[in-house]
């Protein structure tokens, strides 16, 4: 029973494990995926800030060519290029996370169907397990040697009171043939009597 109690440990923990060691990785693909949804929030507030500026170097341009300062709104279009740059390249990045995040949507789900299959296939095999070694005790107890000595103490005992109850009906036979010596006794006690009650009054007459 003990060997297989431990044989039966081995696979339920290495169960164990595949589900601890994949609810781990869902935890950190989810982590991964938190971070990433944080960058793009934090990307799309920087290219809103990055498209005031480019207004605001628009404005600044016609400002400068209404003053006839063709220089200056040269130089406020470059300053507003650069922003447009910096937000051009924001937007690619976002598209590469976006790209990732929808591999780590795909990974969650597949991780999720495989985490879900696992612990039902756990259930399935604990319950086989258990089932086994309830057999396996129920087997032990009709065919192991405690059984065999309970039942052999139970023909002992079977003869033990087979042999009371002889004796008892053996001393109940003695008890009846004593009486009837008894009474047999009695009887010859009394024809004694009676003859010497006639001897004695024969005598007498």
């Amino acid at each position: 029973m003990a060997d297989l109690l431990d044989r039966a440990e081995d696979p339920a923990r290495m169960i164990r494990m595949i589900i601890l060691e994949m609810e781990e990785t869902l935890v950190e693909v989810r982590s991964c995926a938190a971070r990433q949804i944080a960058d793009i929030k934090e990307m799309r507030r920087a290219c809103q800030r990055l498209q005031e500026i480019q207004e605001n170097w628009t404005a600044k341009a016609e400002l400068a060519l209404s003053k006839d300062r063709e220089d200056l709104a040269k130089a406020a279009l470059v300053e507003r290029q650069k922003a447009a740059d910096i937000a051009d390249g924001l937007r690619e990045e976002m598209d590469q996370i976006e790209q990732v995040l929808r591999g780590y949507e795909a990974d969650i789900a597949k991780l999720q169907g495989k985490l879900r299959e696992a612990r039902a296939r756990q259930n399935a095999i604990s319950a086989r397990f258990e089932s086994a070694l309830t057999r396996a005790k129920a087997r032990e107890v009709m065919h192991g040697s405690r059984t065999e000595e309970a039942f052999a103490k139970f023909e002992l005992l079977e003869r033990r009171a087979d042999f009371a109850e002889g004796r008892a009906e053996a001393l109940g036979i003695s008890s009846l043939e004593d009486e009837i010596h008894e009474l047999q006794a009695s009887r010859a006690v009394d024809r004694e009597l009676e003859a010497m009650k006639a001897a004695l009054k024969a005598r007498v007459n």
